[in-house]
């Protein structure tokens, strides 16, 4: 992703968390309300089913500060948001073809539980649709 890219997500976002370690950026979570103007075929899907939702559309922690909990504590302070702004659910979605054991693996500590599936990126992506009660 380049900056453009980030500046454009960052513009649609409800929230926007960057994690640093020792004065570099170690980690970030970019989510969006279920209200975005945001054109992604997951957040669509879950646009369509649900009424109110934060929707992560990215965390990224970089490989040089994994282990270091930056993953689970952004999670934290998202449901922690959510919570004071009283939205039911976040929702995400990780890759099931090719699989993302270490994703799913996160997710299901957080609670988060499969709505559906779907085929992305032409055909060569399958998603395991997730949402996480509140």
């Amino acid at each position: 992703m380049n900056l453009a890219r980030l500046l454009v997500l960052d513009s649609l976002s409800c929230y926007h968390k960057v994690g640093c370690v020792d004065g570099q950026i170690a980690a970030f979570l970019l989510a969006m309300s279920n209200s975005a103007a945001y054109e992604n075929d997951n957040f669509a899907w879950f646009a369509r089913k649900i009424p109110s939702f934060v929707y992560v559309d990215r965390i990224v922690v970089s490989a040089v500060f994994r282990g270091l909990r930056l993953g689970s504590l952004l999670y934290e302070y998202l449901f922690r948001y959510a919570r004071h702004i009283d939205i039911p659910l976040i929702t995400c979605e990780y890759n099931i073809l090719p699989p993302n054991e270490p994703s799913r693996l996160f997710h299901e500590k957080f609670g988060f539980k499969e709505q559906g599936t779907q085929w992305v990126a032409n055909g060569s992506k399958q998603v395991s649709l997730q949402a996480a009660e509140i």
